[in-house]
């Protein structure tokens, strides 16, 4: 660590403790040539890997985007905000555990639908029906039987 006063290399950590909330640490350092005292903090710093879109644009991973597809898709149904809170967060897990630089905006909407299917089979055919671009009813309806509990489609006779 350099000295903030002389600039020299060589300092000595003289005390090194936690913060209350323990997610950054505090040491207490001395400069070996000037003999000055100075403060540091240490924080892990997490970088969520860049969105590489369909065109081939980057963008910075969003959250409050992610927000916004789950609410879409989630409008005026039954889902409890802690449950969607918890999707997001799984979304935001998995997308940091691929340890990638880049995403593709594919994948992270391929996350996104497991995590709808989840929490509600309407929300996942909204949030598909955009996603895949779906053109006619057949596209709907194939979604519809994808979805289906094994039990109703052998009820139905499919």
């Amino acid at each position: 660590m350099k000295c903030p006063f002389c600039k020299g290399n060589d300092t000595q950590v003289i005390d090194t403790r936690e913060s209350d909330e323990g997610d950054s640490i505090r040491r207490r350092r001395r400069c070996l040539s000037c003999d000055k005292r100075f403060t540091t903090y240490e924080m892990v710093e997490l970088r969520m890997p860049q969105v590489v879109k369909q065109n081939g644009m980057r963008s910075e991973f969003d959250t409050d985007k992610l927000r916004t597809s789950f609410t879409r898709a989630l409008h005026k149904r039954p889902v409890p905000t802690e449950l969607v809170d918890a999707a997001i967060d799984h979304v935001t897990q998995k997308v940091f555990a691929f340890g990638e630089r880049e995403i593709g905006s594919r994948q992270i909407g391929e996350l996104v639908m497991k995590e709808l299917l989840k929490l509600d089979k309407v929300a996942y055919i909204r949030f598909a029906s955009v996603y895949k671009s779906f053109q006619d009813v057949d596209d709907f309806t194939d979604a519809v039987d994808a979805v289906r509990k094994p039990s109703a489609r052998r009820r139905k006779g499919v």
